[in-house]
């Protein structure tokens, strides 16, 4: 029996109630189902997504949605299908009107959803594929059938004369796109919206990713030594990453000695000496969403210009922790962050992402951005349930070391709550001397 069909799913207005507690802790649970006690509750959070889309899209000019970006298509109709079709662009989704969202996916994955996804409709289940970063060229023909199959779609729920929200998409289905009829304007702002308030659910998945990361910094501080190399710890963090239930390890930047200053994002196999200042960022997923986590430590010793510049780095965290809170707008956390020129550089861009802080949800960087390069003339509203991860950079007097700390916060009701919880009051020191 189609259920599905036969009962088709409505959604109320009570899928759009975040359900947050903020009078208790945030669930910090295990990983696996339980029958005694409840954890994430997936429909929820699936009823969630799907209702603050539609009503971010009901609050536009747009009658629709086509969406390419993973994320998107992640948040609309719960479906992944492996991290390596992250930058593939082969996927799409489509939510038009008041209609139920449609999916075109990759090989067999559309039979997939039809058979274990039952929280779509499985007529809205469809097999497709676009141009794969151009490898299928257009002329083949694909982007202009499935551009009509959308345009006709698009007919069906009756918003085909209304303007069509895409986030990103090769630029020859944007031609087929306009040529099928379509008046594509931009959609990325509007998911961008729906996304930026996170429900309990999401908040736990986040706060539970930020817990594995907590015991891979345990585990840094306990191998930092001389004669291990940048790329020996990115391994074992993966390695340690993947055992405790991620599900992608987006990058692991690891940054000692003379790489410090100016600020890379990258590893090497430079072996760690007595005396470096280390840095390391771990961006990984559980269930889809990340960590943008940063930690720094010295090895076996600190020298007093180290240990400066991590306390200025952590006194401009604490100063920027302690203004989040509902109402507040992100330039008047923004303002108290070192100017770029105060730190050698010659603007606010040539100096971006050092004094910064980014919504974190499915995505590593999310709305709303904070920093003085962009929100000084554009501030936006902080908000109850929004999820920032928020860095601070500073360069030690010695010319070569520098710290770098990041923590996680949720917004809550009355100001906020970290989330990142491996100590970084003061300057850790692994393995001293």
């Amino acid at each position: 029996m189609n259920t599905t069909a036969l009962n088709p799913r409505i959604l109320q207005p009570g899928d759009i109630n975040p359900n947050w507690q903020w009078e208790k802790p945030i669930p910090s649970l295990g990983h696996t189902a339980v029958d005694f006690e409840k954890r994430v509750d997936h429909d929820r959070l699936r009823r969630y997504r799907l209702s603050r889309a539609k009503d971010s899209l009901k609050k536009s000019q747009c009658g629709a949605l086509l969406t390419f970006d993973v994320n998107n298509i992640r948040y609309l109709t719960g479906t992944k299908i492996g991290e390596w079709e992250r930058d593939k662009m082969c996927r799409f989704a489509l939510l038009a009107g008041d209609d139920e969202p449609y999916v075109w996916d990759f090989g067999s994955a559309a039979v997939h959803h039809k058979l274990n996804c039952d929280w779509l409709d499985p007529d809205h289940c469809l097999p497709g594929v676009v141009g794969m970063r151009g490898t299928i060229p257009p002329s083949f023909g694909l982007m202009k059938y499935y551009a009509e199959e959308v345009a006709s779609l698009l007919k069906k729920a009756g918003v085909l004369d209304m303007p069509v929200g895409v986030d990103y998409a090769e630029t020859a289905m944007f031609f087929a796109l306009q040529d099928a009829g379509i008046n594509v304007v931009d959609g990325q702002q509007i998911m961008l919206g729906a996304r930026e308030i996170k429900n309990i659910d999401e908040i736990q998945l986040l706060n539970q990713a930020a817990s594995m990361v907590d015991g891979v910094y345990h585990m840094i501080w306990e191998e930092l030594k001389p004669g291990i190399r940048e790329n020996d710890i990115v391994a074992l963090a993966n390695k340690m990453l993947y055992e405790m239930g991620s599900d992608d390890v987006e990058a692991i930047n690891a940054i000692a000695g003379e790489r410090c200053n100016p600020h890379p994002h990258n590893f090497t196999d430079r072996y760690f000496r007595p005396g470096d200042q280390a840095f390391f960022d771990i961006l990984q997923s559980y269930q889809g969403y990340r960590t943008c986590y940063y930690r720094t430590f010295n090895i076996g010793r600190a020298t007093t210009s180290q240990n400066d510049a991590y306390v200025k780095a952590r006194e401009w965290l604490d100063a920027a922790i302690s203004l989040i809170k509902p109402g507040v707008t992100t330039d008047k956390v923004a303002e108290v962050w070192p100017t770029a020129e105060s730190l050698g550089f010659p603007n606010e861009l040539a100096d971006f992402g050092l004094q910064f802080g980014h919504g974190l949800g499915l995505a590593l960087h999310e709305r709303p951005i904070i920093s003085r390069a962009v929100s000084l003339e554009n501030p936006m509203e902080i908000e109850t349930g929004m999820v920032f991860a928020l860095e601070t950079y500073c360069p030690a007097t010695d010319g070569v070391s520098a710290a770098r700390i990041e923590e996680e916060v949720v917004v809550t009701a009355n100001g906020c709550e970290v989330i990142s919880l491996f100590p970084a009051e003061e300057l850790p020191i692994a393995n001293r001397y």
